[in-house]
Formats: C-alpha cells, sequence, structure tokens
C-alpha cells in the first residue's frame, strides 16, 4: 500500500468549492486549506505508483486546479525492504572495531552546525 500527499494550488476565490468536491471525492483524501494562499492538502492511497498516479491525474483535471503535486510518498514494500536492510547490518561500523587505524585518522561529519562548508 501507498500514501502520498498532494498539494493543490488554485486562485483563492475557488478553494471552496474545490474543497467541498475533494471532501466528496472517492479517490482522495482532503485534510486542510489556506484559502488566503490557494493551497489544498490531499492524501491519495494505491496498491502501487500507477494508481497513485492515476488519482493525482484525476486532482489535476478538475476544474479550477491550477497545479497538483505529489509532495511526499509512503511505499510499505520500500519501507520493509529498507528496515530488513537495517537489521541486517551490523550497528558498529567496522572500522569502530579496527585496531590499526589512529582514532585521530578518524573524521566525523555528522555535526553539522559545527561542519565548515568553505563559505
Amino acid at each position: 500500500m501507498n500514501v502520498s500527499s498532494i498539494v493543490v494550488q488554485a486562485m483563492s476565490q475557488y478553494i471552496d468549492d474545490l474543497v467541498e468536491t475533494f471532501k466528496n471525492a472517492d479517490f482522495c483524501e482532503y485534510h486542510l486549506h489556506d484559502k488566503e494562499k490557494g493551497k489544498i492538502i490531499l492524501t491519495v492511497e494505491g496498491e502501487g505508483v500507477e494508481e497513485e498516479i492515476e488519482k493525482l491525474i484525476m486532482i489535476q483535471k478538475t476544474p479550477n486546479v491550477m497545479a497538483a503535486d505529489m509532495m511526499m510518498t509512503y511505499q510499505e514494500d520500500q519501507l520493509d525492504e529498507e528496515i530488513k536492510k537495517l537489521n541486517e547490518q551490523d550497528p558498529v561500523p567496522a572500522m569502530l572495531n579496527d585496531d590499526t587505524i589512529d582514532a585521530k585518522d578518524i573524521v566525523y561529519n555528522g555535526d553539522l552546525k559545527k561542519k565548515d562548508f568553505g563559505f
């Protein structure tokens, strides 16, 4: 099962009508909107990416929708695969168990606040 968020852009005068349209639609779920900014947040679900794209196209073809774009997606199969990979990995990097490496030679790049980007 896949779930994706969709951001819809429309002119402010059409937002109320579009919200009602999407609340009553069977191809998406309405969550919230900002009339002043002309944005509506929806989600779509599908068994695969193809089904989600079909629903996105239906949203894009809705009268008075200027743009509708997929913003974030959750793919159950992909998440399960990545969790499996993480569970199979050794949680301690090999270099930390290597007695031939001097600790002074290990460079830590995990703290972006203190990282020097050269500008």
